[in-house]
């Protein structure tokens, strides 16, 4: 099976590869117009008039390369499609960031919620308040005694 810290860090570096290349913009914009459907190279890369058709490849051969695109040749044409797999991959780790966190937040929130009783709520209900007529601000409010 091999060495555990040496799978660690293999993974570690596939997922730091795979998030550099979602931080580029147009790298973001090109898995959009894949997300839904199929699109050949030539389409995607009509999407950006001020890039070249070389940068739009090397822009596609870095998301293939990293597991977020999948592609598939149809005669001379090249398909290209978002790879749910890869993307799930990211979006695991990063839960794993927060999974514990959120639990807690939801807990101490829902222990906020229950310990919340009707004597330490607000003694001003909204039947107490009038709008005040007196003065130039007529959209303020006073407490009825």
């Amino acid at each position: 099976m091999g060495n555990p810290c040496t799978r660690l860090w293999r993974h570690a570096r596939s997922m730091f590869a795979k998030m550099h290349a979602l931080s580029d913009p147009t790298r973001w914009a090109i898995l959009r117009l894949v997300r839904d459907r199929e699109c050949p190279a030539g389409v995607i890369a009509g999407h950006f008039k001020t890039l070249t058709r070389p940068a739009v490849s090397q822009h596609l051969r870095i998301l293939k390369h990293n597991a977020l695109l999948v592609e598939r040749r149809e005669g001379t044409k090249r398909l290209y499609r978002l790879n749910p797999d890869g993307i799930e991959e990211v979006r695991r780790f990063l839960y794993g960031f927060w999974e514990g966190r959120l639990e807690a937040l939801k807990h101490a929130a829902e222990q906020d919620a229950s310990a919340a009783t009707p004597a330490r709520r607000s003694s001003i209900t909204p039947s107490r308040i009038t709008p005040s007529r007196k003065g130039k601000n007529h959209g303020s409010f006073k407490k009825q005694r």
